[in-house]
């Protein structure tokens, strides 16, 4: 009898994205047809996202004493602040080094400009705050969610520290955990429609959209790739782990990363991963990893910070230091509005560039390749939020070492 060889996950979605990338090349025309396969699994994934993190983050904060909430919220804030300050500034470093916008020629960039209407820094801190939480999870606005979530589960844990004999905490429990199931089941098709959403994705852009932007790309590349591997080292040091075991660890979440270009669409491998082979603790991880989806987004902040340094190289305009401290500073804020879905950089781009007193049509030349930038933001979200849950996680003896190292 031969036995069946089953492939995990991770080698599932692997062969998923090398075959969406051949059928996008060799069989265009049939490739295009296959986005709303694509698009069905990204609306299946999407449509529980927003009712996850609710309940993660109420059963996180609700189940950890009042005390205890303190501390751990702010050794999590310290860790996303200064993170995503430094990776603003790598990427404008690596920017200002690279010179990436240097010899490119924008042709016709008028004729595709994105009309966006400019959003002032106010208006951004505005809209954190919902005065509907139904119409927040209605629309899938991931901050507005967090910081209900968050009120709430501060209230649910001085409700439970005076009736501790209540099941309320338990029921909202149970309820996260159907909406995992419900997860586990759309992420059986994943490969499936990964294969879908990438051979669709290469048949529409072709290699002619990316080679007047391949400097760009290999900047903001390496800058991505660089900054990851400063990350992996200080966590390798600092929990005394294995540096390939870690990786190792995280490969799936990371594929899901770079094959969706969505954060959101990643968090449940991502907490999955964490807890089942990172060895960290429930308590760190419900509370860390949904708050960093929008709280810690270093790969947005990078984004931001390489890709308005390029369009000043465009435009021939050249930034003093003062207005690159600005730049960094800035582009940290306003990645705590990046949206969670494919697609956010260019939403992003459109606060941040006329902020720096750039032209808004500038950003249509990036569109071509904002599937390309997605993967390497998204990666360096994903796997930025799960370095600072074990720092948090390791401060606070939240981490099994034997489920690390199995």
């Amino acid at each position: 009898m031969r036995k069946k060889v089953k492939l995990s996950m991770v080698n599932q979605i692997l062969i998923a994205v090398i075959l969406g990338v051949i059928f996008g090349f060799v069989l265009p025309s049939f490739s295009v047809q296959l986005k709303i396969i694509g698009d069905i699994f990204l609306k299946l994934m999407q449509m529980s996202i927003p009712i996850l993190v609710l309940g993660q983050i109420i059963q996180a904060v609700g189940g950890i004493k009042p005390n205890e909430l303190s501390k751990l919220g702010i050794k999590t804030i310290v860790i996303f602040a200064i993170s995503s300050l430094l990776a603003a500034a790598f990427g404008a470093l690596v920017g200002i080094l690279f010179k990436p916008g240097i010899g490119v020629h924008l042709t016709k960039v008028a004729e595709k400009a994105i009309h966006v209407k400019p959003v002032s820094l106010s208006e951004t801190i505005l809209s954190f705050f919902t005065s509907n939480i139904f119409e927040s999870l209605s629309n899938g606005t991931i901050i507005q969610i967090i910081i209900f979530a968050i009120f709430f589960g501060i209230g649910l844990s001085k409700f439970m520290e005076k009736k501790p004999k209540s099941k309320l905490l338990d029921l909202i429990i149970d309820f996260n955990d159907v909406i995992i199931q419900l997860v586990t089941c759309v992420m059986f098709f994943a490969p499936i429609g990964i294969f879908a959403l990438i051979a669709s994705t290469i048949s529409n852009l072709g290699i002619k959209i990316i080679l007047p932007l391949i400097k760009y790309l290999f900047s903001y590349g390496f800058a991505t790739f660089a900054y990851l591997l400063i990350w992996i080292v200080i966590i390798s040091l600092y929990l005394k782990v294995n540096p390939i075991k870690l990786i190792s660890n995280m490969s799936e979440m990371s594929l899901m990363a770079l094959a969706t270009t969505s954060s959101a669409i990643t968090l449940p491998i991502e907490m999955n991963e964490a807890k089942n082979k990172l060895g960290l603790k429930d308590r760190i991880t419900n509370l860390v990893l949904p708050l960093g989806m929008s709280l810690n987004s270093n790969g947005s902040a990078m984004h931001m910070a390489i890709t308005v340094i390029t369009i000043a190289q465009l435009y021939n305009i050249n930034f003093t230091l003062d207005k690159v401290f600005y730049l960094i500073v800035i582009s940290t804020f306003v990645s705590l509005a990046n949206a969670v879905v494919p697609g956010a950089g260019l939403v992003s781009l459109a606060i941040i560039v006329p902020q720096m007193g750039l032209p808004v049509e500038s950003i249509a030349i990036f569109a071509g390749v904002e599937w390309f930038v997605g993967m390497l933001r998204t990666i360096l979200n994903v796997n930025s939020d799960v370095y600072s849950a074990l720092m948090v996680g390791k401060s606070a003896d939240a981490i099994d070492y034997e489920v690390f190292n199995k």
